[in-house]
C-alpha cells in the first residue's frame, strides 16, 4: 500500500509539475510573439482552470492521511486560489487583460513549476540541491508579484462587480438573508495586509534555516508512506500552499 501510495503521489506531482509547466511556456509564448499581455489570460484560461483546480486532490490527500497536513489549512489555502481562478477571473471577463492578471500568472506558474517538482524529486529521495535553491529563494519576488498581481485583479473587478450586482443576495428574500460581493472582495483584499508581512517573513526564516544548513531533510513514518522532509507540513501549508519544514536533529 505503502509503495502504491508513493506511486500515486510522485504521478500527481509530476503531471502537475508538466501542467503549470505548459501555462508557464504558453505564458511566455504568448508574450514574445504579441508583444502584449493583452490575450494572454484567454491563451491559458483552460489549462490554468484545469491545473488549479486539481488541486483539490492536495485537500482530499490530507483527509486520508496520504500527506501529513492539516486539512483546515490546506483546504483554506487551496480555497484562496480557486475563488480569484472562479469567482474573479472566470466570473469578471472584464479583468482578462488586466496586467494584474498577467502578473499571477506568471507567478503561480513559475512557483507551482518548482513546488510540485520539488515534491517529486523528494519523495524519489533525488532532490538537486539547485531546485532546493529556487524553491527557497525565488518566493523573494514571485511572492510579491503574485500577491499584487492578485490585489490588482480584485481591486479591478470592483467596479464590474458593485454596477451588476454579481453574487449579491439583496433583502427582502425568504431567506431573510444578504451578501454583498463587492464588500466580501474588499474585505479580501484588506485581508493581505496583515497576512503577507507574516508569511513572507516566515518564508525568509524557513531559508535560513533549510538553505543556511541548520537544518537537514529526514525522513518521517506516516501510516501509509513514507516521505522526506514533511514533519511539519501543516504549519507550512499555510505558506504558498506548502513549504517544507525540516525537523532539527
Amino acid at each position: 500500500m505503502a509503495v502504491l501510495a508513493k506511486a500515486y503521489l510522485v504521478l500527481y506531482n509530476v503531471v502537475l509539475t508538466l501542467g503549470w509547466g505548459v501555462i508557464l511556456v504558453l505564458s511566455v509564448k504568448h508574450l514574445t510573439e504579441k508583444k502584449t499581455n493583452i490575450g494572454l489570460y484567454n491563451s491559458v484560461e483552460t489549462p490554468l482552470k484545469i491545473f488549479q483546480s486539481a488541486a483539490i486532490l492536495e485537500v482530499l490527500h490530507c483527509a486520508v492521511g496520504l500527506v501529513p497536513s492539516s486539512v483546515v489549512i490546506t483546504a483554506f489555502q487551496v480555497a484562496s486560489r480557486l475563488f480569484l481562478t472562479w469567482a474573479v477571473a472566470h466570473s469578471v471577463p472584464q479583468v482578462h487583460d488586466n496586467a494584474g492578471v498577467a502578473g499571477f500568472i506568471f507567478a503561480w506558474s513559475i512557483t507551482e513549476v518548482i513546488r510540485y517538482s520539488f515534491y517529486a524529486f523528494s519523495l524519489l529521495d533525488k532532490l538537486p540541491y539547485i531546485l532546493q535553491w529556487c524553491r527557497y529563494t525565488f518566493f523573494y519576488f514571485l511572492y510579491p508579484i503574485g500577491v499584487t498581481g492578485e490585489l490588482v485583479t480584485i481591486y479591478s473587478s470592483l467596479g464590474y462587480v458593485s454596477k451588476s450586482g454579481l453574487y449579491s443576495v439583496s433583502m427582502p428574500n425568504r431567506l431573510n438573508f444578504s451578501f454583498d460581493f463587492h464588500l466580501f472582495l474588499m474585505v479580501v483584499m484588506f485581508s493581505y495586509i496583515p497576512i503577507f508581512p507574516q508569511l513572507y517573513f516566515h518564508m525568509i526564516r524557513q531559508r535560513k534555516k533549510v538553505i543556511g544548513g541548520k537544518v537537514k531533510p529526514q525522513y518521517l513514518e506516516v501510516p501509509t508512506v513514507q516521505l522526506k522532509g514533511w514533519e511539519n507540513f501543516s504549519q507550512d501549508a499555510f505558506v504558498d500552499f506548502v513549504c517544507f519544514e525540516f525537523k532539527t536533529k
